[in-house]
């Protein structure tokens, strides 16, 4: 907790009469729980140095196991009511109690081929040396596939071991029957009173068929529990009504959390009604929450203002309202979650940023559900993935880290993708879910430890796993394998060209982006034979053009590399290992300048679409990528030079079926026509073996 202490509040008074804010009479000082001193709400104050905002401090942080624990004993353990919904209404819904068949299936005896049936015994008999002659309509009936057999009849002979006479009075055999062949018995697949599915059985299409069959046409079911979720934050607005002009001057901010938690809900079988966005203040978040009860809600959600900072309320209203039982989990993302009972009902607050909220949703939210409706939570499959690089971690957090996941020679390698709680397209990429324990404070490279996936293990055969420089045009190359190879997908991790090369010679990877520039001014060859053993082949994907991302209109005036070095001119830089970090050091070389004289030469990015987008924000004032980046997001552009980019694939790999799959579509007229269209890229030796590396061996 944190400590407590006398402080004027400055929403109660000022210290001083002859500031004080109109609404802020003179009063007792107000006895706070204290932490850093935050800002006056009636900006700007003079005594703003010495005013301090209520911050609610943390609980003591709960694993993710005892926090569910503590949170469902203190609810209510019945299960949801039930009601009964047509057959036809009751796809995906959960069974309420066991539902047995109302009728037998088959309810006769029944053909299961086309031919004749008959009375088994009276085919004995028959063989091809003494064939047997039936008299149709009274020991041979012809019959049709699930038409019921005639009385008498207990065996079906198929039509192609059937010779029908001239006179169609007869039929010759040449083989006995033996009792029930090609027969459906009544009650074959389901007998009636017997169970068809079991309670808490999530229907699907097969489940439906059964039902049919077994005569069921309402089926008790689960009501869909209702969550409604409650978006909260004075800075936000629905994700329809964000303007652009006000997105990007960051005055407000599009809220679409509600639509994860929505899609999440429903396929948890419940149903989502997302209300209006409430500001920061506690007693709008009490009423929303009130209003929500009142209508009926199964569980809240409330959304943001879960933290312990001076305008998250979520835990304070909790606490006012009902019981708050959990505020803090030992788990990243996701560690600013709150659990707690209002007037009986569960409400949970889970945190703002995309990634914890999905989170603390999977942790807690849909086990919840799932235990409402009497069902095992659906498990992910999970394989054994090596990390390829080592992956260090927080002591006594547990770090949930979404993966990039390809197949390299039977070992499955896991790519982390950004740990940021707000990089929500970590969710969408994502191919698995590692999970760091608490106990450790990292994992080593190359160690196999358990993955959860979010795609199926066939899918991760057909990934390609690239590792290495980022380029703009590898993302049009995955759309078009996608589309012309469904059964394939290229996933690219960015590490820069020297990381790509040594992800390489460590089997991490089917191929590198790679634009590695030499003193002798060849790209590529020297560093595949210095860090490479195996032999490889160097394949063109694109010629593209490199320079200087400039503010618009470039207010600074930069030419070159040169200008760089001026006072107050921020840079910004990529990564150590990267192709674009090593051309800039050759061009700084040959002005003869030091990277120190360079401010921002160790501020860095991953990719050209962030250095362009730290220009943009203003961040920096300039960065060195290639055309198309500043292009994209409207920048002004220095050219400085040609570079060949170039793809690196091991000889072993090159009659791999994504591989001939992969240079199929980068020898294909749609790629070059795709890349054409971004600018300042050339296409004219794009798909050609440039170079075959022997190996050391060879040497």
């Amino acid at each position: 907790m944190a400590a407590r202490s006398w402080r004027w509040n400055c929403w109660t008074a000022c210290p001083d009469p002859a500031v004080r804010h109109p609404a802020a009479p003179r009063r007792k000082p107000t006895f706070l729980l204290t932490a850093p001193a935050g800002r006056c709400p009636a900006r700007p104050c003079p005594h703003e140095e010495i005013m301090e905002t209520k911050r609610t401090a943390y609980l003591t942080l709960l694993s993710p196991e005892d926090a569910r624990r503590r949170w469902f004993a203190a609810l209510d353990d019945a299960p949801l009511p039930e009601e009964s919904v047509p057959l036809a209404a009751a796809l995906h819904r959960i069974t309420a109690r066991p539902v047995a068949a109302r009728r037998s299936s088959p309810a006769f005896h029944g053909a299961a081929m086309d031919g004749i049936a008959v009375r088994a015994e009276d085919t004995f008999c028959a063989c091809p040396q003494h064939p047997l002659r039936l008299e149709v309509g009274t020991q041979a009936h012809w019959i049709n596939t699930g038409h019921p057999l005639p009385d008498g009849c207990n065996a079906v002979i198929m039509v192609e071991h059937v010779v029908s006479e001239e006179d169609g009075r007869h039929v010759v055999i040449e083989k006995a029957a033996f009792p029930w062949q090609h027969v459906r018995k009544l009650g074959e697949d389901m007998v009636r009173t017997e169970i068809i599915l079991a309670p808490g059985t999530r229907i699907g299409p097969c489940e439906l068929g059964a039902l049919a069959a077994g005569g069921v046409l309402d089926v008790p079911v689960f009501i869909r529990p209702r969550v409604a979720v409650i978006p909260s934050g004075s800075e936000i607005v629905p994700l329809a009504e964000a303007r652009e002009e006000d997105l990007n001057s960051g005055r407000v901010l599009p809220e679409f959390n509600s639509l994860i938690f929505s899609a999440m809900i429903e396929e948890a079988g419940g149903v989502a009604e997302i209300r209006p966005i409430v500001p920061d203040d506690p007693a709008a978040i009490a009423a929303a929450v009130d209003a929500a009860l009142d209508g009926g809600a199964d569980v809240v959600l409330l959304n943001a203002g879960s933290s312990a900072g001076s305008r998250d309320y979520t835990a304070q209203v909790v606490r006012d309202m009902g019981q708050l039982l959990v505020h803090g989990i030992a788990v990243m993302p996701g560690k600013p979650t709150v659990l707690g009972v209002v007037r009986g009902r569960p409400v949970m607050g889970a945190p703002g940023y995309p990634v914890s909220a999905t989170v603390a949703v999977e942790e807690f939210l849909l086990p919840l559900l799932a235990r409402r409706q009497r069902r095992p939570l659906p498990q992910r499959e999970r394989v054994q993935a090596a990390p390829c690089y080592p992956l260090p971690s927080r002591p006594g957090m547990e770090e949930r880290l979404r993966v990039k996941l390809g197949e390299v020679d039977d070992t499955i390698i896991a790519v982390p993708l950004p740990r940021g709680a707000g990089t929500v397209t970590s969710l969408s990429r994502a191919d698995g879910i590692l999970t760091i324990p608490a106990a450790c404070e990292g994992l080593d490279a190359d160690v196999p430890v358990p993955v959860e996936l979010l795609r199926s293990r066939k899918s991760l055969h057909g990934a390609l796993l690239a590792i290495g420089s980022h380029d703009n045009t590898l993302d049009l190359l995955d759309g078009l394998l996608r589309r012309t190879h469904p059964a394939f997908r290229l996933t690219s991790a960015h590490v820069g060209s020297l990381g790509g090369l040594q992800a390489l010679a460590r089997r991490h990877c089917h191929l590198a982006g790679c634009h590695l520039l030499a003193a002798d001014g060849v790209y590529n060859r020297q560093a595949i034979a210095e860090q490479l053993d195996e032999p490889m082949l160097l394949v063109r994907l694109v010629d593209r053009e490199q320079g200087l991302m400039l503010r618009p209109g470039n207010p600074l005036h930069l030419h070159g590399v040169a200008d760089l070095a001026r006072d107050g001119v921020r840079f910004i830089n990529r990564q150590r290992g990267s192709g674009t970090r090593v051309l800039l050091d050759h061009l700084l070389g040959r002005e003869g300048l030091s990277p120190s004289r360079i401010q921002g030469y160790r501020d860095e990015e991953y990719t050209h679409m962030n250095v362009a987008a730290a220009v943009l924000s203003g961040r920096a004032d300039a960065g060195l990528g290639v055309l198309a980046a500043a292009q994209a997001l409207g920048l002004d552009f220095v050219p400085v030079g040609v570079e060949e980019y170039d793809l690196v694939i091991p000889q072993r790999l090159a009659q791999d079926e994504r591989i001939l799959a992969l240079l199929e579509v980068i020898r294909s007229d749609a790629f070059r026509e795709q890349v054409d269209a971004l600018g300042g890229y050339g296409t004219t030796r794009t798909g050609e073996v440039i170079w075959e590396y022997p190996g050391r061996a060879a040497e």
